[in-house]
């Protein structure tokens, strides 16, 4: 609808004085009385002039006659420059207004003129129309049937005109959107009122099918004459409608018509400011084609199906042939269109119109589209003259699908994780015994005895499980880390001639150094693996040759940056790109690359650890990593790890360190035995450790649990110099126990050792004086040097 301004017909919206000014102008069609007004001026210098005209004829003196005739000419000239003034003056505001009064006669909508006072001047025909003729009544009054409050909108737009030319509020009544303008002019002011509505309530005006805006407590708004038309009356709130019914969008329900009830389909769109459309629609007695309903389905803003007794499509409005990527004619069953339902669609489709299941929204997966569509369906089973049929809604739940599976995938990766490392806790108990006994066994043979042979081979399988182990501890981010300060120039340099002779002669493999490189702190040989398993990769993405590039750059992120499901934080980060000029990898298999045992090798080429591994160490670096492919071009993997920030030297880098010590302590050449508490839940290497420790000359005190060794320990006589002992356990788990007994014992040093990871240990621990940690699986050498460094 177009808005007018008095301003486009050259009229003059200036204040004079002050405003509001009274009309002064006596024009027909304006009521007013105060007309005399305009020249009360000039009458007065008039009759001023002619009394003082009049002394001069009895004036006695020459003098005084002068002055009084210089007085009467002033007066009769001053009165008639004012006359003009005033005439001029009243002229143009006589033309403003006819021209004013010309533009807004055959408007459209209301429009009225009012007096500073609020009295209507003049109305056009449409205001006459629609309110009668109200010249000389208030505005106020004059429009309150359609604004409830009219006083105090009123009241804000005389207010807010004081200040500007114009102004404009729009008011939500009961009936409807109201918009009332007001535009300043001299003397007065032009009012137009205009009936208003969104633009989905335009569309619900004409598509013929009845609709309402509800408010979220459930009052009536709008409703389009379709609906006024089907009830009869104006409805206030959603009760009058459909009764005591709890409105489920999509099932079918009854509404209070002016016949009598009704079935109907109510389908629900959100609008603004949580306000609701509500649509009902007709049971369709046949196909919506041919139907009464059929403009009505075919122009509703929602999606919908109608679906025959046989589970054959029967008609589809433009939305959801847009949603389904088909065409107006396409027949068939559903299952043609959806697939991935979680079941047979036929057979939901069937349930549902057997009345088997309850009506509940399924998400499927768009068979016909070619990028991947998820829709929310929703079947209601509608009985008519022509048997029973459904009605689907369809809505496009592509975005909650795509958050769903992030979730799933990110729960799916923590699950593998703690499965990881729970596993590699059992594996490393396994292992510590294993290679513990294979150990004791090497003591008794010699190179020469022909049992040695196999048992190294036991051995060295043994190291090699145990490498695995480490790559899933890796992958759930809790193996133990030793990080150190590392020039990355220094580190790939030295790291290249490995490289080199891993890639082979087909490949070549190029590096560029940023020269402004800052250090980054890391566990060395792990980054290490990181790399060589980058590379590797690389390799074998290239069987026929090629090149790889492995680049190292400074970035400076000056805000956060979003990418793939990681959030990374500004600052400064050391980069390392890995590229190739391989196959590729394919886009459906990217979000899986760094999935536990998911590899795109060929059967036995690969475990799928690698990534994973390099996933996990540099997550727990406190780094990211990111993957970029082009199918057919190679693929680029990049590690962000952040600038490391100088720090004051001494500070501890990983490990817990015996109390008071500055690192590893120096082995002495005092091998004095002593008595230990071995404190160990697993009884094949509770079994090991006693012997080797006895075989060194110590004297060892088993226990299978915390509970037992604080029993032992009650023994005030028992002189105990070293507790050596599991960290989880059943019942008292290590640091627990060790703290109740360093209350009786305070000197008594401790050795922790544990399958998991060092951060099984916690922070409590690190506060245990004289304690250190040994990972499993360890050998017999290396719990016989840390028991003797920790004792002597």
């Amino acid at each position: 609808m177009a808005q007018w301004s008095p301003a486009e017909a050259g009229l003059d919206l200036t204040e004079g004085r002050g405003f509001p000014v009274s009309f002064e102008a006596a024009e027909p069609g304006f009521p007013t009385d105060r007309g005399w007004r305009v020249f009360a001026q000039p009458i007065i210098l008039l009759v001023l002039g002619l009394v003082a005209g009049v002394a001069t004829v009895f004036a006695p003196g020459p003098e005084l006659r002068f002055a009084l005739t210089a007085a009467t000419g002033g007066c009769l000239a001053a009165a008639a420059l004012v006359a003009c003034r005033q005439i001029w003056r009243q002229w143009r505001r006589r033309s403003g207004f006819r021209a004013a009064f010309d533009l807004v006669e055959h408007d459209p909508s209301p429009c009225f003129c009012t007096d500073e006072n609020g009295a209507i001047l003049f109305m056009n025909a449409a205001a006459e129309r629609r309110f009668g003729d109200r010249k000389g009544a208030s505005m106020a009054r004059a429009i309150s049937s359609v604004l409830p409050n009219a006083s105090a909108v009123l009241f804000r737009q005389e207010t807010a005109i004081r200040r500007r030319a114009a102004a404009h509020e729009t008011v939500v009544t009961p009936r409807g959107t109201v918009r009332l303008a007001a535009h300043r002019m001299r003397g007065g002011v032009i009012w137009r009122l205009d009936d208003l509505a969104d633009g989905q309530s335009r569309q619900g005006e004409w598509i013929g099918l009845p609709m309402m805006v509800v408010s979220q407590n459930d009052t009536v708004l709008s409703m389009n004459s379709a609906m006024r038309d089907v009830l009869g009356r104006r409805a206030t709130t959603l009760q009058d409608v459909f009764g005591e019914q709890v409105l489920i969008p999509g099932r079918r329900s009854s509404l209070s018509g002016a016949d009598g009830r009704i079935e109907v389909i109510p389908i629900v769109v959100p609008a603004k400011d949580g306000r609701r459309e509500v649509y009902a629609v007709p049971g369709l007695a046949e196909p919506p084609a041919a139907s009464v309903a059929a403009r009505a389905f075919e122009s509703l803003p929602v999606a919908l199906l109608h679906i025959g007794a046989d589970g054959n499509l029967l008609a589809s409005n433009q939305q959801a042939q847009g949603l389904l990527g088909i065409s107006p004619d396409a027949g068939g069953p559903l299952s043609h269109f959806v697939e991935n339902l979680g079941r047979p669609v036929n057979d939901w489709v069937a349930d549902t119109l057997a009345e088997r299941i309850p009506i509940r929204s399924e998400v499927a997966r768009a068979k016909t589209r070619k990028d991947e569509t998820f829709l929310q369906i929703t079947l209601s089973r509608i009985v008519d003259g022509t048997g029973p049929s459904l009605l689907a809604v369809l809505h496009d739940a592509t975005e909650l699908k795509t958050l769903e599976k992030q979730f799933v995938q990110s729960q799916k990766m923590q699950a593998i994780g703690e499965l990881a490392g729970g596993v590699a806790h059992d594996f490393n108990n396994l292992l510590t015994a294993i290679t513990g006994h294979c150990d004791l066994l090497l003591l008794r043979h010699d190179q020469g005895d022909q049992d040695y042979a196999d048992l190294q081979q036991i051995n060295q399988n043994a190291n090699r499980a145990a490498a695995l182990v480490g790559q899933l501890l890796a992958f759930s981010r809790k193996q133990s880390l030793e990080p150190e300060v590392v020039d990355l120039r220094d580190s790939i340099g030295e790291l290249t001639h490995l490289l080199n002779r891993l890639v082979g002669e087909k490949i070549t493999l190029s590096l560029s150094n940023d020269p402004g490189l800052a250090p980054i702190r890391v566990d060395r040989r792990q980054l290490e693996q990181v790399i060589m398993n980058l590379v590797v990769n690389a390799r074998d993405a290239m069987p026929d040759g090629g090149e790889i590039r492995l680049e190292t750059r400074m970035v400076q992120l000056t805000e956060v940056m979003k990418r793939d499901q990681a959030v990374v934080p500004p600052g400064k980060y050391v980069t390392i790109r890995v590229r190739d000029q391989g196959c590729g990898i394919p886009v459906d298999k990217l979000n899986r690359i760094f999935e536990p045992f998911f590899t795109t090798k060929r059967t036995g080429e690969g475990t799928g650890l690698g990534l994973s591994m390099a996933y996990g160490i540099v997550k727990q670096t406190g780094g990211y990593i990111f993957v970029d492919s082009v199918v057919g071009a190679g693929a680029t993997f990049t590690i962000y790890i952040p600038a490391h920030e100088a720090m004051p030297e001494g500070t501890r880098t990983a490990g817990l360190k015996p109390s008071g010590g500055k690192g590893r302590a120096r082995v002495s050449d005092d091998r004095r035995p002593g008595v230990v508490l071995l404190v160990e839940d697993e009884a094949p290497v509770r079994a090991f450790a006693s012997r080797a420790l006895r075989l060194r000359g110590y004297t060892v005190i088993e226990a299978g649990s915390a509970e037992e060794a604080l029993e032992t320990l009650e023994d005030k006589d028992l002189a105990i110099d070293l507790f050596v002992t599991d960290v989880i356990m059943p019942g008292l788990d290590g640091p627990t126990w060790v703290r109740q007994a360093l209350k009786d014992r305070p000197d008594t040093k401790v050795v922790f050792v544990s399958g998991y990871a060092e951060d099984a240990l916690d922070d409590s621990a690190e506060e245990i004086p004289g304690s250190i940690f040994l990972p499993k699986p360890f050998s017999l050498t290396d719990l016989t040097e840390t028991v003797q460094r920790q004792l002597h």
